[in-house]
């Protein structure tokens, strides 16, 4: 019984999943910068404002995520004129103006070839891009990297927001608002690791798995020993944590000119945390570029090495001719052929 459930997996798990955080891992800064830009609006007095939140809301007996209250005020600009008009499409088109740092978009590609080399021809390997970050997911989707990602997991805004009883009229005829006035999705650096599972389990591909059922092992669609997660720092350690777990490869990035940041992803490799650290730089000669080449290798020969071992298990040696036990005069003759493929 066990035998057929393993060899009718859901999954082929023939995926490797690169994850990645955003700003600070695959840009110079943070997403929302050129938005500040386009609207005239000082970037340091919003974040400042933002950072103020937590404090001002816990003097009126009110708890908010420091992670994500910077939602609600970019909604509060946009309701208070300074934002007046944004809109998701807006935010795409926004996008388009971020630069990466070193070395991207190229290096997705470069990596994603590594298992469709010579030495895996055979298998039908592959890798795939995700990004999971708290900043906006329709900028990520303006982005000259966007065309490399399998999937995007990021916050969203809802524009034009159904009416209550929206149900008993025809929504055609709803009036439309030219711009964002919701929060539509949440990501914090704890609902992180709820996409890593996502991911583990294929639920973001298929909508019949949910991320919180139970899925045996054999049959999620990326083992998480498949995946390699990249960040900038403290604030992804829950991440950090469940891949170190399940046998996931961790990497640290910072600003090679930024002092603090090469000491805060130095202390993360010290209490164990992350595996390594290096900056976030993605040219070929780059000590990450090489090390993130070098463990999408490994984990390629270890999925050669699980295929070999399980259908070593699956299989049994045939039978063989006997030697003659001295003294008989007989031979052991071995089974007819036809039992030899059962």
């Amino acid at each position: 019984m066990n035998q057929a459930r393993k060899q009718a997996q859901v999954h082929g798990q023939n995926i490797i999943a690169c994850v990645w955080d955003f700003d600070k891992t695959l840009i110079p800064g943070y997403m929302q910068t050129p938005l500040f830009e386009h609207y005239g609006i000082d970037e340091n007095l919003f974040w400042n404002e933002v950072n103020s939140l937590p404090e001002v809301y816990a003097k009126r007996g009110l708890r908010v995520s420091a992670d994500t209250i910077y939602l609600n005020h970019l909604l509060s600009y946009v309701k208070n004129g300074p934002l007046r008009g944004l809109t998701n499409e807006k935010l795409v088109e926004l996008g388009a103006e971020l630069e990466f740092c070193h070395g991207l978009p190229e290096f997705f590609g470069e990596l994603s070839k590594i298992p469709l080399s010579d030495e895996f021809s055979q298998y039908d390997f592959r890798l795939e891009h995700y990004i999971i970050s708290t900043g906006l997911t329709h900028v990520v989707r303006g982005t000259k990297i966007a065309p490399f990602v399998e999937d995007i997991f990021a916050c969203e805004f809802i524009e034009s927001p159904l009416p209550p009883y929206f149900s008993r009229q025809t929504e055609l005829f709803l009036p439309l608002e030219p711009e964002i006035t919701q929060i539509g999705m949440v990501v914090d650096n704890t609902i992180k690791t709820r996409y890593i599972f996502e991911i583990n389990k294929g639920s973001n591909k298929n909508p019949a798995i949910e991320v919180n059922s139970a899925l045996p092992h054999e049959d999620r669609r990326v083992p998480i020993d498949q995946m390699i997660y990249v960040a900038d720092g403290p604030s992804d350690v829950p991440v950090f944590a469940v891949l170190k777990q399940w046998g996931g490869r961790t990497y640290a990035v910072y600003d090679p000119d930024n002092e603090k940041e090469f000491k805060q992803t130095c202390r993360l490799v010290e209490t164990g945390r992350v595996h390594n650290n290096g900056p976030a730089d993605y040219r070929s000669s780059s000590p990450t570029s090489q090390w993130l080449k070098h463990k999408v290798l490994e984990i390629c020969r270890e999925m050669v090495l699980k295929r070999e071992n399980a259908l070593r298990s699956r299989s049994t040696n045939p039978p063989h001719h006997l030697p003659r036990e001295e003294g008989s005069g007989e031979s052991i003759n071995p089974p007819q052929q036809e039992t030899l493929f059962d």
